[in-house]
């Protein structure tokens, strides 16, 4: 029996993985022992993302992905059948906000922009991967969704993407139900504050320190918080988990009680 947390001849994928989130998530998967598949619209950023992977002894494959576009995503899914065979987890990562925008600010365009990348495509690559995983008749399969604490716990001009993560965290409990048939696993990882492009402007403003003091464990999270929580996610340690939604925030979600 292979040892839990061991992702030695698993094959995962990853959206948005070519900064943020996404980037540190292929390194940790490929220190693990999986073949990681990176997707994402800036390729000169994976390509470097791959070097530093295969220098280190990890095994990964650029893709070329735009999380908007169906053609796309199964182009970027059937990437990982056409080198390996099979794709035994997929990383929903992919994630943007439109800056300090409230119900009534946003335009349309924004709030689409914003609906579209983080949530409609957490769909639609979750679909086609099932299309995949049932016609390649494979041992079931395993979808992570990167949600966040904003699903829950917000302040005021994180409208579109606190709805939107909102819905991907719903979406993970609809869809454990609905995937159990197809033996595939859906769980969320949910971080709190981390330093990433999506934050940066609230956690480099002059209202961080504030803001931060808010948090019980007096800081934001740093990206190797998120390691322990992924690897189980990831592995077969979370076998008989789905529809779970792990939190990961220093205690942010408890401060509000």
């Amino acid at each position: 029996m292979q040892q839990p947390f061991n992702l030695s001849g698993h094959v995962v994928a990853i959206t948005g993985a070519s900064s943020g989130f996404g980037h540190h998530f292929a390194g940790v998967l490929a220190s693990a022992g999986a073949k990681v598949i990176l997707g994402a619209r800036r390729t000169d950023k994976l390509a470097e993302r791959v070097e530093e992977i295969t220098a280190n002894g990890g095994e990964a494959l650029a893709v070329s992905l735009d999380v908007r576009d169906k053609e796309s995503i199964g182009n970027f899914l059937d990437a990982a059948y056409d080198q390996y065979g099979r794709l035994d987890c997929v990383i929903n990562n992919a994630g943007v906000e439109a800056g300090a925008k409230t119900y009534h600010t946003i335009d349309e365009d924004d709030w689409d922009f914003v609906l579209d990348t983080n949530l409609k495509s957490a769909w639609l690559v979750s679909k086609l991967y099932t299309d995949r995983v049932v016609a390649h008749k494979q041992d079931g399969g395993n979808i992570i969704m990167i949600s966040s604490i904003t699903d829950s716990r917000t302040i005021k001009g994180q409208f579109p993407y606190a709805v939107s993560k909102g819905g991907m965290t719903r979406m993970t409990e609809v869809m454990s139900l609905e995937a159990a048939k197809y033996n595939i696993r859906v769980n969320a990882l949910a971080p709190g504050y981390f330093l990433t492009d999506v934050s940066r402007i609230l956690l480099e403003s002059p209202m961080s320190t504030t803001f931060v003091n808010g948090i019980p464990m007096r800081r934001v999270g740093e990206f190797p918080d998120l390691d322990g929580p992924l690897l189980l996610l990831a592995s077969d340690a979370s076998r008989y988990m789905t529809g779970s939604v792990l939190v990961v925030d220093g205690g942010h979600i408890c401060a509000s009680l």
